[in-house]
């Protein structure tokens, strides 16, 4: 509320609204880029790492919902960005916020959060009560809509009804070749250290090739940190090419949209590397598309999975790990071949969350273990697919 000496007490003027594909209308206050962008509005239960989400490519085409009422609190900082392009907005288009933003209180931050969305072109809403947003998608599914921001308040709500309700579905949606990079890219940056920042990886005892559909910096990090050499390769690429670089193993790496749709020019190059023994790890994205491509299926999820703490058991070992996740369809558990084996479970709601192949060195899981952002109890994976390499490279020899 704001008080005029002459008029009393007004109501503030809504700079910013989130209207959703059912016709329900969201006022706030406009921060970020102006004007207006449409999405898929997930929520994300993360109370860290809003900078890594935003820039994490998976988020294309989605409008992001943080519950954690605090977000950037601590500034942004150009360490922090996980899309391999740093100066392409090829993540989240908009996001909504409960509180105001502060000005940043983190040693290590180089820019006010304002000033990020609008250089990234995402526009952002805050004063919403994200909780009620929250159980609005969790009651009715994840929705289409459109997100404005104009600062004298001036919106042709109708046509921004119109405008949500005819965007299309995310099923059937190819978003990775807006995402995923157009030439090969030789990477070396390492993990970070407090002391010295990022790393440099050294003399390489492995030959990762990475299949980019849309992968974050941090899982390169974990690869170059395990003397390996990584080249990222466009997800297009043919068999032809990918056999050409010796990989000694591939990564089938995250990314957004609908696996089924990705997979109709990607499994062919799949099916192949696996036929043929290349070791493959998947992650997220490259997961279920490796589910895809032994003859598996995938399905929407009503809310997916989205946050930084979500826990999952590996059925090996019965260990139960918090993760952290991004998707919204996931592996169809009824529909793995037999020669598939389900290796993760998720513990919220059952659904799959990791495959290892029994007769070929492939495997694959939905979550992130690269934990950026997010709890670090799954980086033993990568050792895992390093150990499942060394395996393949004896039974070859």
């Amino acid at each position: 509320m704001l008080q005029d000496s002459t008029t009393g007490w007004s109501e503030p003027t809504a700079t910013a609204l989130l209207v959703l594909a059912d016709g329900t209308v969201i006022e706030g206050y406009g921060i970020g880029a102006e004007g207006q962008r449409a999405g898929e509005v997930c929520f994300n239960t993360a109370m860290t790492g809003y900078e890594e989400i935003m820039t994490d490519p998976s988020y294309a085409g989605q409008i992001i919902t943080f519950t954690f009422p605090h977000i950037g609190n601590v500034g942004v900082n150009d360490e922090d960005i996980e899309s391999v392009n740093a100066a392409s907005a090829n993540g989240a288009t908009g996001v909504v916020l409960h509180a105001d933003v502060t000005e940043p209180a983190n040693w290590r931050a180089t820019r006010h959060l304002d000033a990020w969305l609008k250089a990234r072109g995402i526009v952002g809403i805050t004063g919403v009560d994200t909780r009620a947003l929250t159980a609005l998608i969790r009651d009715k599914g994840m929705q289409n809509a459109v997100i404005a921001h104009a600062p004298d308040g001036k919106f042709d709500v109708e046509a921004l009804k119109r405008d949500a309700a005819a965007l299309p579905s995310m099923v059937g949606l190819d978003l990775t070749p807006g995402v995923s990079t157009t030439q090969r890219i030789d990477w070396t940056e390492a993990t970070w250290d407090l002391d010295t920042g990022y790393g440099v990886s050294g003399a390489p005892k492995y030959h990762i090739v990475a299949l980019d559909f849309g992968v974050k910096r941090n899982i390169l990090r974990l690869f170059a940190g395990r003397d390996c050499k990584v080249t990222v390769a466009p997800g297009n690429s043919s068999v032809e090419d990918i056999l050409a670089l010796k990989p000694d193993g591939v990564f089938l790496s995250n990314g957004p949209g609908d696996p089924a749709a990705t997979g109709q020019w990607s499994l062919p190059l799949i099916s192949e590397l696996v036929e043929r023994r290349v070791p493959t790890f998947g992650i997220c994205l490259g997961h279920q598309m490796l589910a895809l491509a032994v003859g598996a299926k995938t399905v929407k999820m009503r809310q997916g999975h989205h946050g930084a703490n979500h826990p999952v058991q590996d059925l090996a070992t019965k260990k139960v790990e918090v993760v952290s996740m991004n998707h919204g369809f996931a592996v169809d558990r009824e529909s793995l071949p037999a020669n598939v084996r389900e290796t993760h479970v998720s513990l919220f709601d059952g659904s799959n969350c990791g495959i290892a192949l029994t007769d070929k060195p492939a495997f694959s899981v939905q979550h992130h273990p690269e934990a950026s952002p997010g709890p670090r109890d799954s980086h033993y994976l990568f050792d895992r697919f390093l150990e499942m390499i060394d395996a393949e490279k004896a039974r070859a020899a």
